[in-house]
């Protein structure tokens, strides 16, 4: 192994360590159950701040993930524990699906369903039932699919809507958080249906779950989602499929292009195998735009008022590695991989909290910490980070 990249792949072994010991000593809710919903930038602990089934089901899949990686003891335990939890009090026992979230208690807070979440439910539980064999974490992965094909799959458009009532009534109010737009279908939520999709179908060579994946890359993404011509992700769009925002999101377009990839070599068929591999190419040069001179991505850019949205993410560095390493992986240009170690270097000096563990939410382009952010929260969670690390980890062992 060249010794720039085995330097680099021991620092990853090292992270991958410190972020499942920092969530292994600090998320679990020694009082309430499960797992906590949220502990400051400072270290504080809240201990009755709402529960999100987005942070239980991606702590599923992480833990599971570094069993499956590491066979790794304690990561089954946090494994099993995040299983129990999302099937005692995220599943709903009148309508099925899973909550939006809990109290601290773990009693239901919002009802709502949610496809995002349910597609996190999805990969959680399909990693889970690859560490673990057990055939109700499948059969409830299963069931998950039927009930988003069964409610939010468009027969007539094609894709899928993005949110339900309690009992599956398709409601106004669509978005994930205040922060996002409210269209009806959306780039993210398509990303990680097809996320869980794949990841299902490697454990249920199902015919139906195949068609969804396909009809997802062909269809979905390459006919309506990357735009043709500058390859970046169109993010928000009606029901019919016109785009309603010009808003371009690099972290996504990253992640994104080994996502895609990754699912079409799991549904095995080679001329579409082809196609996501170029695309992948493709989706990672148009993300280049948004580097800055630091190394680091900036975070959105909107071309219809010219804003810069200049801070720096955590997920986008962690997902910008595996990115560009998936795409020197392709094409041999060294290009690529110095763009992974320059994200890596920024990482390491600005978001890694050496002190208290895990890595800062993100810092804005002039060094301050985003400090009114999470360490864990509703939308900070280790799958991130932690899958980057493995799925380094898990490339660099074949150079």
């Amino acid at each position: 192994m060249n010794p720039r990249v085995e330097i680099f792949s021991k620092e990853i072994q090292a992270e991958l360590y410190n972020i499942l010991t920092y969530w292994k000593q600090h998320s679990p809710d020694t009082e309430n159950g499960g797992f906590l919903g949220k502990i400051d930038n400072n270290g504080k602990v809240h201990t009755e701040a709402p529960k999100g089934g987005v942070l239980n089901t991606r702590i599923l899949w992480t833990f599971s993930s570094a069993y499956n990686h590491l066979k790794d003891e304690e990561s089954l335990l946090l494994a099993d524990r995040a299983y129990v939890y999302l099937r005692e009090h995220f599943r709903d026992p009148e309508n099925d699906g899973l909550f939006w979230s809990v109290d601290y208690n773990g009693k239901p807070l919002s009802k709502r369903k949610q496809i995002y979440g349910q597609a996190f439910g999805i990969y959680g539980l399909s990693e889970y039932f690859i560490a673990t064999g057990k055939e109700e974490a499948l059969s409830f992965a299963k069931e998950l699919f039927y009930l988003i094909e069964k409610h939010s799959f468009d027969a007539e458009k094609g894709g899928y809507f993005e949110a339900f009532s309690e009992n599956w009534v398709l409601i106004d109010d669509l978005r994930l958080s205040e922060k996002d737009r409210n269209d009806p279908k959306t780039m993210n939520t398509h990303l990680h249906i097809l996320e869980a999709y794949a990841n299902l179908y490697k454990v249920w060579k199902d015919e139906d779950l195949k068609k969804q994946i396909r009809h997802l890359l062909a269809e979905v993404f390459q006919g309506k989602i990357i735009h043709p011509e500058t390859r970046h992700l169109q993010l928000f769009f009606d029901k019919d499929w016109h785009t309603q925002s010009e808003a371009i999101s690099y972290g996504h377009d990253i992640e994104a292009a080994w996502l895609l990839q990754e699912a079409a070599e799991i549904l095995n068929e080679e001329e579409i195998i082809a196609v996501f591999r170029k695309l992948a190419v493709e989706i990672a040069d148009a993300s280049t735009e948004g580097i800055g001179e630091d190394g680091a991505f900036n975070h959105e850019f909107d071309p219809s008022d010219n804003h810069l949205d200049s801070h720096r993410e955590w997920w986008v560095s962690a997902e910008g590695m595996v990115g560009f390493l998936n795409a020197f992986q392709l094409t041999g240009n060294p290009e690529y991989f110095e763009k992974v170690i320059k994200i890596w270097d920024f990482t390491k000096q600005n978001l890694l909290d050496k002190d208290q563990g895990e890595w800062f939410w993100g810092r804005f382009k002039d060094g301050t910490l985003m400090n009114n952010e999470d360490k864990i929260g509703f939308w900070k969670c280790p799958y991130h980070n932690a899958r980057a690390c493995m799925e380094i980890i898990h490339r660099l062992g074949k150079c």
